[in-house]
């Protein structure tokens, strides 16, 4: 269908639109104009990528004087694939309406891993050690080699790729990985450089948060992109942990042993270098005399990872002349790591601010800051001159490194914490330094300061008015939509105590209570004899879960668990995982049924659908607060405190209901879908923790479902279940329409849109 929105009209590839998604478009235009920052939350299952896609790509085709160009950022890859797959759809609808003038470029990209189609590098099994193959064979070094002795190998693709130039282009469509690597296949060319070299080109590009947050990587991929862009950030009510992990480093002894071995080899490097070909260490000599830290341009196959440090951070002057001769730099870095050593050898926690510690470094190793700033530059610089291929093996100096540069540059948001042993396993030392970030605005200020709109949206953004002041940033536009539903599809319960009328909470002074475990598995067992197919649980944390399921075991609960449906757990390791979902979803396929164990904060939390017969009930055993003893936490809710005014328990709260609502939200992805939550845990019946949930939630959790023992809840569910089962009409009623079609609209105008939402 067709419509208009004010003076842009926007094609959307389906014959009807849900109301919310009418109006997330009506928002999403006001922020566009607006040129400004906007914070949307939108129920899940209700369609906001396509509508996020068809507004955008029908705004720029609008405005061709002033094309806009569309940044779109998912947390994996898989979530990448689908909105691609969206897109493509949306792209066939607008060239069959508009012709060739609605042509566009759309890529997804992603790591070498992922489009590399060179079976001998593609061989290695982690990112880093296909990255260094990859270096191995098309570094610029070992093709000048290749040139002369055809024996060294090289890759034929990425040869091929060089040998086209300007004529190696993608013709305009919508690319997903597959298909990249489909086309460099059948061409012959490079997928993973060819689509790093369209991306700067392309209307659409689809990639991960750590393309934009992470400056290492930000500072080699998207430097390209034009001010006129705008970026949407999927899912994105995990943001701010996103901004700090990029601005964190941990060091341990491992760490340190590996970077003794890499200063070892780099100066067996520099020594043959010195006796095959010194003038190549005086000419790098030189240049950083002359203040040209790098060679100008690189070429694409060189560039490493980008500086740690922020773009506006990095010092734009000569290397200082201490760590200009290599061996001269390599002192520095093995003083800099024995300081690092010794600061590990501590019984005590020990927290200190940057200043405090650069000061340390400066009196006990005799590094300055501005010498610590250039660590990372430095070591980049030496690399290249080496000519080192094998980056993998040089990961453990280049984290010093990290950590020297952002112990340089910045002096507040950030704290380092020594702790001697994990607290939770306190016999086993296991020392760590860390660097931790406090301030999430750090590292996404670039980001709303270069791009004209950032839309920052998700089904869980409640409470919305926190995010502006964790990310420091003004948003022009911030809303909450909730879901027009022509049946009550969701049936949100509070379980506060058991049938015995026992209080059930995962609070830390109960939640070993034989009591409470016992009516957390009787809660289990009532619902599996009435819930059909899929029911999914969720944890607190994964040693809760470890002790709660072998309690169960051995009181026989488990097995009678068993009798009902089959059982399958979510543990640490990926590939067991995954093959426990797989199995999981055989069994609701089959009729067998099953229950689906897993911890809030794990993976399955964050990116995976129980949709349809997979998910009719998800209970979230507890309140998923973080390890409040965490010395990590602790210093970020007192920077919180001391420069936004948070309170340490709003945030708290914010966060552990942040990710309950991600698992319960988990069961619902479309309208014709139903599901039940239950929040087992009396503290979910207080008003200033329930607030905290999606307003779509909310509005569902009656007043007289607050307050349950399992028993009630039980009846409850037989209610909505045969509720469920009813026949009913998809396009709603007469008094409120869930289904609009292009009549609807064009009937309505725009005042009645807002009646019928509110």
């Amino acid at each position: 269908m067709k419509f208009q929105i004010e003076d842009v009209t926007v094609y959307f590839p389906y014959d009807h639109i849900y109301p919310e998604q009418y109006s997330y478009m009506i928002e999403l235009k006001r922020a566009l104009d607006a040129k400004g920052h906007c914070l949307l939350e939108m129920p899940t299952g209700t369609g906001k990528t396509i509508a996020l896609l068809s507004l955008i790509t029908s705004y720029s085709l609008s405005k061709p004087q002033s094309p806009i160009k569309l940044i779109y950022c998912t947390r994996t890859v898989h979530e990448m694939e689908k909105t691609l797959a969206e897109l493509k759809l949306l792209h066939n609808y607008q060239i069959k309406h508009l012709g060739p003038q609605a042509r566009i470029l759309a890529i997804g990209l992603s790591s070498r891993k992922n489009l590399c189609v060179n079976p001998t590098v593609l061989a290695a099994e982690n990112r880093d050690s296909v990255d260094a193959g990859c270096r191995k064979l098309t570094a610029s070094w070992v093709r000048a080699m290749a040139a002369e002795n055809p024996n060294v190998p090289t890759c034929q693709f990425f040869e091929n790729y060089e040998k086209a130039a300007s004529a190696a282009v993608l013709p305009p469509g919508v690319y997903t990985l597959q298909d990249l690597r489909a086309f460099g296949k059948e061409k012959g060319w490079c997928p993973y450089f060819l689509a790093r070299h369209m991306v700067q080109f392309a209307n659409v590009v689809v990639y991960s948060y750590q393309y934009l947050l992470d400056p290492k990587v930000a500072g080699i991929i998207s430097k390209e992109m034009q001010k006129e862009s705008v970026v949407v950030f999927d899912e994105a009510h995990n943001i701010d942990n996103v901004c700090i992990e990029a601005l964190s480093v941990s060091v341990r002894r491992q760490t340190l042993e590996g970077a003794t071995r890499n200063l070892n080899r780099i100066s067996q490097e520099i020594d043959r270098f010195k006796a095959t070909d010194a003038s190549r260490l005086r000419s790098e000599y030189n240049r950083l005399v002359e203040g040209l830290a790098l060679r100008g341009n690189l070429p694409i196959t060189d560039t490493w990872l980008s500086n740690p440090a922020l773009p506006d951070d990095i010092l734009k002057e000569a290397v200082p002349g201490n760590i200009r001769r290599a061996e001269h730099f390599l002192h520095v870095l093995r003083r800099l790591v024995q300081y690092l050593r010794g600061r590990l050898e501590t019984d005590n926690v020990e927290k200190e601010s940057p200043v405090g510690f650069v000061a340390s470094i400066s009196s006990h190793a005799g590094i300055d800051q501005k010498t610590l700033k250039f660590c990372y530059d430095r070591l980049h610089s030496l690399m290249l001159t080496l000519e080192i291929t094998d980056t993998d093996e040089f990961l453990h100096i280049q984290t010093i490194c990290d950590f020297a540069t952002l112990i340089g540059t910045y002096a507040r948001g950030f704290s380092i914490i020594i702790e001697p042993f994990d607290e939770r396993m306190p016999h086993i030392p296991d020392p760590v330094l860390q660097l931790s970030c406090h301030d999430a605005s750090l590292a996404i200020k670039p980001v709303f300061d270069r791009f004209q709109s950032v839309v920052i949206t998700s089904g869980t953004l409640s409470p919305i008015d926190l995010y502006p002041r964790l990310l420091n940033f003004h948003p022009v536009v911030s809303r909450s939509f909730t879901m027009s539903l022509t049946r009550d599809c969701i049936c949100p319960m509070v379980l506060t105590r058991g049938s015995d009328q026992l209080p059930v909470s995962t609070k830390f002074d109960m939640r070993s209570d034989p009591g409470v475990v016992r009516n957390y598995g009787k809660l289990l067992l009532e619902m599996v004899s009435v819930v059909p197919d899929g029911i999914v649980c969720f944890f607190v944390s994964y040693s809760y879960m470890d002790g709660i399921i072998n309690t169960w075991n051995d009181s026989g609960i488990l097995k009678e668990i068993m009798q009902h449906k089959l059982v399958f757990i979510e543990t640490q390791d990926v590939v067991e995982t995954t093959l426990a979902l797989d199995n999981y979803r055989r069994a609701c396929d089959c009729g067998r049924g099953a229950v689906f164990f897993s911890v809030a904060r794990g993976k399955v939390a964050e990116g995976i659908d129980f949709d349809r017969h997979y998910g009719r009930l998800v209970i979230m055993f507890g309140v998923p607060f973080q390890y409040t003893l965490s010395k990590i936490l602790l210093a970020r809710l007192e920077y919180l405190r001391d420069t936004f005014q948070i309170k340490e328990g709003d945030f708290l709260t914010f966060d552990a209901l942040r990710q309950a609502a991600q698992c319960v939200g988990r069961v619902i992805r479309s309208k014709a879908d139903y599901g039940m939550m239950i929040f087992a845990d009396k503290r979910y019946s207080r008003h200033d923790k329930r607030s905290k949930l999606p307003s779509w939630i909310l509005s569902h959790l009656r007043d007289a479902n607050l307050n349950l023992s399992t028993d009630m809840a039980l009846h409850i569910a037989r209610e909505f279940l045969r509720k469920m089962a009813q026949p009913y009409d998809k396009t709603g009623g007469s008094d409120r329409k869930t289904l609009l079609s292009q009549e609807d609209l064009e009937k309505m105008g725009d005042g009645s849109v807002h009646e019928m939402l509110y």
